[in-house]
């Protein structure tokens, strides 16, 4: 119940402006919900339209200092013209031209690649290069210097992700240049993180301290696409071993925790068999999903969005959202759960169907 309105009333507001003071009762709707009321919307990227911008950008926009990278973020529409696809996550294409290099650097934000199509790039992290292929899923954890060359004729894109807007709104970030170029330009199949730490269940003994973020430096598509293949192997023998009927999932992890890769962004990828419909749910906290390989849907907020390979898509908290396979349909999937967990906001609704 508000106050009655009187000429009393409106000088004690003037009080608190002039102390730079907000009474809680005219807000409290605003500061407590009765459920999350995100600003940012739900929302989806055509990667027809996406691609075509990142290659115009390669002919016009040099890559060095300055611009440090050629990257395009995916601003949400609800975010007031902020380059965030959510509050808390950064999502963006970045486009090297043939033969190029983009300068090392390093900064406090986690950062990640997943590679749609291409190949022929090295990503220098720590000055151990890192191969990117389509399909894999490599890591820059917050700190490492890192730089990208490409050893091709052929221009490649990616999906770069990273938790800026977190780290803006909380003030941590730190950024500082490294070499011009990138410290080592060797392009070996795999990387030095690879070759230690990449042997299903089996932990180097000069590595047993835990870290906060992963030591392997690219999770390789033939490992995910062998895993979800299993899951759905071992589902037609009658094993529980998807999450739900007809739809694989695995979660990228750090393998000195068993946690997630990062301590803010959590990846996935998911597979859905044809004609496989998850049911609608919301979740606190933000996702983004991209399309790996073929063709369905996502309905968000009662809205259907036909979608097919390289399509990138926003859920933000509390929208619901469903997936739909019309083919086999491959998606990668990168959230802020860790955050969200962290701090004990996690909540899922499962919502009944009709």
């Amino acid at each position: 119940m508000q106050p009655e309105d009187s000429p009393e009333l409106q000088q004690l507001y003037r009080g608190f402006e002039a102390l730079h003071l907000n009474p809680l009762w005219t807000q409290i709707g605003d500061l407590m919900p009765v459920h999350p009321r995100p600003r940012a919307v739900a929302h989806v990227w055509k990667w027809a339209d996406l691609y075509p911008l990142a290659q115009a950008s390669g002919d016009l926009v040099p890559v060095g200092r300055g611009g440090e990278r050629r990257a395009i973020g995916l601003a949400n529409p609800g975010l007031g013209g902020n380059t965030y696809i959510t509050p808390t996550l950064w999502c963006a294409i970045q486009y090297l031209g043939p033969r190029e290099t983009a300068p090392e650097h390093r900064h406090s934000q986690n950062a990640f690649r997943f590679v749609v199509e291409g190949e022929g790039v090295w990503t220098v992290v720590n000055g151990d290069p890192v191969r990117m292929s389509r399909g894999d899923f490599l890591l820059t954890p917050g700190w490492n210097f890192h730089g990208h060359h490409n050893d091709t004729d052929q221009p490649m894109a990616w999906l770069d992700g990273l938790d800026i807007p977190f780290s803006f709104q909380n003030d941590v970030g730190f950024f500082e240049f490294g070499a011009d170029r990138v410290t080592d330009y060797a392009t070996p199949r795999f990387s030095r993180g690879e070759r230690l730490w990449a042997h299903p269940g089996l932990r180097p003994l000069s590595g047993l301290q835990n870290t906060v973020a992963s030591p392997i430096g690219a999770y390789r598509w033939e490992f995910t696409d062998a895993a979800l293949t299993q899951q759905l192997l071992l589902e037609d023998e009658g094993h529980p071993a998807t999450v739900e009927q007809g739809h694989a999932a695995v979660r990228y992890i750090n393998p000195t925790t068993g946690g997630d890769v990062m301590p803010t962004i959590r990846a996935e990828f998911h597979r859905l068999r044809p004609g496989t419909e998850t049911p609608a749910r919301r979740e606190v906290g933000s996702t983004v999903f991209q399309v790996f390989e073929g063709r369905g849907a996502v309905v968000l907020n009662g809205q259907t969005h036909r979608l097919e390979k390289g399509d990138i898509f926003v859920i933000p908290s509390w929208v619901s959202w469903s997936l739909q396979a019309e083919t086999m349909f491959d998606l990668f999937r990168f959230s802020d759960a860790p955050i969200i967990e962290r701090l004990n906001f996690e909540r899922t609704l499962i919502e009944a169907t009709e």
